[in-house]
């Protein structure tokens, strides 16, 4: 019981053989993380400080009650911009900063509840439902939107906070000639370190960001720093996370729920697809509903430490599991090392200049865009094309969480859709006795008396108007009185669909013939027997496998019409 409540006592006495192995694991990440926090931090609207704290709390609480091992979580790219993005709209980041922060740490802690309420009533499987195109679509669509968030950084020009793209592109075009070159200079400058860096010098490409900020910050000092318009982050508090208490309100509340369930989603979407990537690797079980649990008490308790959203990073996780950790001391570690960063050499990280800054988020954002999975949907399938296309859209010209509810609904629509239309083929023998699709062969034989239909898919209310009109056709032909199903092929029936099946049944019945079923799962054949639906239709027309089915079935046929048939398909005729 403990172990449910406190999952840490489980992997604990491992992490007395392995504490070197995180030590080690801990400290690469803090050096990864310092650059990200600020980084950020900066995307959500907040000072760089707030990055140092959501990445030393966040990452504790959910180590310590989620169920992976090598799960590092804190600040990423598609938190940061969906807090912006639903903070703006009730408080400007550069006017009203401690309106801004109060409200992204109520933010912060709705959507911990909402995820922690999520891991109680164990729904760690719904991530399973938001399909992977809805995700390719809506990290493109952030990827694209911190790119251009980050133009004003790159070329040194003014645009209003919480401009749409569409107006930061005409802006940008508008005033081009108005660029700073010692700006976009450091920018490029930053930015190209970093490819250089990441793709060809490959001892180092890990820590790729933290190199390349220093030498961009080098290259802004040679170039004349502030006097040439190059900004800086600014002061960094060198202090630990205070504790302070969301400014809880009823009007809050309602307005920023939207925000939070959407927050509460793409944390728990990109956390639980992360720690089952790593645990492809690690062989580890990952227990969702634990996850869940995990994540929504880091972002509850770090919400009282001046910590907002967090989730799982798969650049930090990736790196921990490659650095050689081996349980979740690796992310105290880091929390701890993070701490002594902040309190002794925060100085240094205020002189980052934003256009350094501006650069890396501009690539940061490049590489949030799946060009790879993006041409896979393109050449596979036009109905995922739409949803990654729709999620997408929706990201560019709309609320990101409108973007993320319609590509969910959309492509649920389209799995209803594909599912209400299960396949149904009439079976016929060829001359070696093989049972195929009539449309396959025109030479196949079918018997007189006896249809016998395939049924690929499941049985439930969606798919009844086809099932029951192909049914409908066939008995109103009445050229047959026996129908045999093989249903291998069905594997749900839900209340309604087995309310048809008890009607149609006794409808054949009724008729002087029968229906038929051979080889219905078992768990097909659950609301049958509980609903007593299968007593109904007759237990004695329920059979194995076919053969045994057509040998029971053939003494029920008019043997008079036997006598006559040419066909003779069966073994038994």
């Amino acid at each position: 019981m403990l172990h449910k409540l406190f999952p840490f006592l489980i992997w604990l006495p491992l992490a007395k053989k392995s504490w070197k192995d995180d030590l080690i694991a801990g400290l690469t990440g803090t050096i990864i993380v310092i650059p990200q926090a600020v980084a950020f931090a900066i995307i959500a609207g907040l000072p760089p400080v707030y990055g140092f704290y959501t990445a030393m709390i966040t990452p504790v609480i959910a180590a310590l009650f989620g169920s992976s091992y090598h799960l590092i979580s804190g600040p990423t790219t598609a938190i940061s911009i969906v807090v912006f993005a639903t903070v703006s709209e009730m408080a400007d980041a550069t006017t009203d900063i401690e309106n801004y922060v109060a409200l992204t740490l109520v933010l912060t802690s709705m959507a911990g509840l909402i995820q922690f309420a999520m891991g109680m009533a164990r729904m760690g499987k719904l991530v399973n439902f938001v399909s992977h195109s809805v995700i390719i679509g809506f990290t493109a669509g952030a990827g694209v939107l911190i790119a251009f968030k980050q133009l004003q950084h790159v070329f040194g020009l003014d645009v209003e906070r919480g401009s749409s793209f569409y107006m930061i592109l005409k802006t940008i075009i508008t005033n081009i000639d108005q660029t700073n070159w010692y700006v976009f200079a450091v920018a490029m400058g930053t930015m190209l370190i970093a490819i250089i860096v990441k793709n060809f010098i490959k001892p180092l490409s890990r820590f790729y960001m933290l190199i390349a900020m220093v030498l961009g910050s080098i290259l802004a000092y040679f170039l004349g720093g502030e006097a040439n318009g190059i900004e800086n982050v600014g002061n960094i508090p060198s202090n630990l996370p205070p504790f302070r208490i969301p400014a809880f309100s009823t009007t809050n509340i309602q307005e920023l729920s939207t925000g939070a369930l959407t927050l509460a989603l793409l944390g728990l979407i990109e956390a639980v697809a992360i720690a089952r990537s790593i645990a492809l690797s690690s062989h580890q079980r990952i227990d969702g509903n634990q996850e869940f649990k995990g994540q929504g008490l880091s972002n509850i308790i770090a919400s009282f430490f001046s910590s907002y959203m967090g989730s799982g990073s798969f650049t930090r996780s990736g790196v921990n599991y490659q650095a050689g950790a081996k349980t979740p001391m690796s992310a105290v570690f880091a929390a701890i090392f993070l701490m002594v960063v902040l309190l002794l050499f925060s100085q240094y990280a205020s002189f980052l200049p934003k256009s350094a800054m501006g650069g890396i988020i501009l690539l940061v954002g490049y590489n949030l865009i799946d060009f790879h999975h993006i041409q896979q949907v393109v050449k596979s399938s036009g109905r995922e094309l739409i949803v990654l296309g729709t999620t997408l859209f929706g990201a560019l010209f709309f609320e990101l969480e409108t973007a993320l509810f319609s590509g969910i609904g959309l492509s649920l629509f389209f799995y209803l859709e594909k599912t209400a239309k299960p396949n149904i083929a009439i079976l016929g023998t060829t001359k070696t006795h093989r049972f195929i699709n009539v449309i396959r062969d025109p030479d196949v034989k079918e018997c007189p008396q006896l249809k016998i239909v395939r049924i690929d898919g499941s049985i439930y209310f969606g798919a009844l108007e086809v099932v029951s009109e192909f049914f409908a056709n066939l008995y109103e032909k009445g050229d047959v009185k026996h129908v045999l199903i093989v249903a291998k092929g069905i594997n749900f029936i839900d209340l309604a669909g087995a309310t048809w099946l008890s009607y149609e049944a006794k409808k054949w019945q009724d008729n002087g013939g029968g229906m038929y079923f051979s080889g219905l799962k078992i768990v097909s054949q659950q609301i049958l027997k509980k609903g007593g639906f299968r007593d109904d239709i007759g237990e004695e027309n329920f059979y194995v496998d076919k053969p045994t089915a057509i040998t029971e079935i053939f003494a029920k046929l008019d043997k008079n019409i036997c006598e006559n048939c040419k066909v003779r398909i069966f073994h038994e005729c």
